[in-house]
């Protein structure tokens, strides 16, 4: 390894983390702890005469995340050959995951024939060396630190949450932060009268469709509109009032006074995902702030929205359908939920964005008796694939695959070279702003102000180049596939009585307009897609169509 280093020209880049657990200690400046790690580092590179090609910043972000944005940088700089040389103050400063640590300095930087520097640990992976040794106790040991510390953190929370302070982000919709106690909380004279409104109207037998409407009229701000918080995919306009947001707050229990906490839990201190708690877990103590509503009305209310719960049978109890979970809505792009009916014993299709709340029309309804729509979409399945499988010709559907996968693939590379360049335009923009604040240009307020569109727009992008990346990878597994998926194809091939394995492998999706326009898309572009209009064939008086179990087989 000691011959990389004869007559060679080091590009360097050094990389500066200021840990998510030193982000609130008090400096003599905000970022007093990237200041000393940049004059060490610089000192470091000038001293051992290497080329000073980039400054790597990420100011306040976890060790355990690696999603950081001066880190990302990093990575693509090395990935288009402006560096051969990363330093870094210490291993803790590149990351406290050991696992993904030890995977940069093991595998990804070798293979990029990237020099890797930690000061402290006099860590050099270009020099064979006995220091060189500790790296991977020090590295579990910066994790386990990671671990302590999340631990000490969460029981700390735990012990807030028993005492009855709010211990999250934002507080919900009606209260604030008390100025002279943040773990306590008081109304907010802006919304909590809203909140009072829409128990009063709940209370007084308006259902929560017209308290949406009322409120959109008289232009009240939604949560979150107020907050200014991201907010579910689903919701069209975020300054829209709607039935789900209603319902929300009228089972919130936190505006009866009893303080309600630790819902939901990360899995673990790495992992962002988080999942539900049964309600025993919770943490509940009474009484702790002034209540919008009485407990009384909130009892009575509770009562009102379990008596009015449909009666549809959970998708997992019940047969499910043929064509169900390949039916999308052409105008939103979501599923098109195929419900059975209990109490009227039938079957039916819609739009779940317009049924979730169609006053305000987030879309259209896409209303169907589901079985004459399953019977039109399967005697078009079976004269598309009766006239292009009777005469399969294997070779040239190899072919056909390929050529559908390339350019597909293509297409996905183009997508993220997009983003990428992006992404990079977004970087020097927030490396200019960084340069201003630590320069006193700009104040560290305004710098936040700035900053902040940039760093969200910075996470949708990366976030669209997995989508892509991840997307390029499901098309590229279609040619592992294909071998299987001829088999299946002349196994399945029964056209008297088609089975769900068949229509499931051949169809990708069947998507439904409006105007109950059909277009069955198929995969691999092997069979062509097929448009057809919805004939109404429903001459009885049963608007649902007619009874009976599915006549396919599973």
């Amino acid at each position: 390894m000691n011959n990389n280093l004869i007559g060679k020209d080091f590009n360097t880049g050094i990389y500066i983390r200021l840990s998510q657990e030193d982000k609130d200690k008090k400096y003599e400046s905000d970022s007093e702890s990237v200041i000393n790690q940049r004059e060490l580092l610089r000192s470091y590179v000038n001293s051992n005469n290497f080329n000073l090609v980039g400054e790597y910043i990420d100011d306040g972000f976890s060790g355990t995340d690696f999603e950081r944005p001066g880190f990302q940088k990093l990575l693509d700089d090395i990935k288009n050959k402006k560096i051969n040389c990363v330093v870094v103050k210490d291993l803790s400063r590149l990351g406290r995951d050991h696992v993904m640590t030890g995977y940069y300095m093991e595998s990804f930087f070798p293979e990029n024939n990237i020099r890797f520097i930690s000061i402290l640990e006099a860590y050099d992976s270009f020099k064979n060396q006995a220091s060189n040794d500790s790296s991977t106790f020090i590295m579990a040991c910066n994790d386990y630190y990671s671990k302590q510390n999340s631990i000490k953190i969460r029981n700390v929370l735990n012990e807030k949450r028993k005492n009855g302070k709010f211990v999250g982000s934002l507080p919900c919709f009606g209260y604030m932060r008390d100025p002279e106690d943040k773990g306590h909380l008081t109304p907010d004279p802006v919304t909590a009268p809203i909140v009072k409104k829409i128990f009063e109207w709940r209370k007084n037998g308006i259902g929560p469709s017209r308290i949406a409407t009322m409120l959109n009229e008289k232009g009240y701000p939604t949560p979150s509109g107020y907050k200014g918080t991201k907010y579910s995919t689903r919701l069209i306009n975020r300054n829209t009032w709607n039935i789900s947001s209603i319902k929300k707050i009228l089972s919130n229990r936190i505006y009866t006074g009893d303080m309600i906490q630790h819902t939901q839990t990360k899995v673990n201190y790495k992992s962002k995902k988080k999942i539900t708690l049964d309600k025993s877990l919770w943490m509940v103590v009474e009484n702790t702030h002034e209540p919008l509503v009485s407990k009384d009305t909130f009892e009575y209310i509770s009562k009102l929205i379990k008596q009015n719960t449909k009666d549809v049978q959970p998708k997992n109890r019940r047969e499910k359908r043929l064509l169900e979970g390949k039916l999308f809505c052409k105008e939103c792009g979501n599923r098109l939920s195929v419900l059975y009916r209990k109490n009227h014993d039938y079957w039916t299709v819609n739009c779940n964005r317009y049924a979730r709340d169609p006053i305000r029309e987030q879309c259209q309804s896409h209303f169907f008796p589901y079985n004459y729509l399953e019977d039109q979409i399967m005697e078009k399945f079976i004269k598309d694939i009766s006239v292009q499988l009777n005469n399969l010709d294997l070779k040239e559907l190899n072919k056909t695959v390929q050529r559908e996968v390339e350019k597909q693939t293509k297409t996905l590379d183009n997508n993220i070279n997009k983003l990428l360049s992006e992404k990079e335009s977004i970087t020097k923009r927030l490396t200019s702003l960084y340069e201003d604040k630590y320069n006193e240009v700009i104040t560290i307020d305004t710098y936040k102000e700035l900053a902040k569109p940039y760093e969200g727009k910075l996470k949708e992008i990366n976030l669209s180049i997995d989508n892509n990346q991840m997307r390029k990878y499901e098309v590229k597994c279609k040619l592992n596939e294909l071998p299987d998926y001829t088999k299946k194809i002349k196994r399945l091939l029964d056209l008297n009585k088609p089975k769900k394995e068949l229509v499931h492998s051949l169809i990708d999706r069947i998507v439904i307009n409006k105007d109950r326009v059909i277009t069955i898309q198929y995969k691999y572009g092997v069979i062509p897609d097929n448009t057809f209009t919805y004939k109404n064939l429903n001459l009885t008086r049963n608007p649902y169509g007619r009874k009976g179990k599915n006549q396919y087989s599973k």
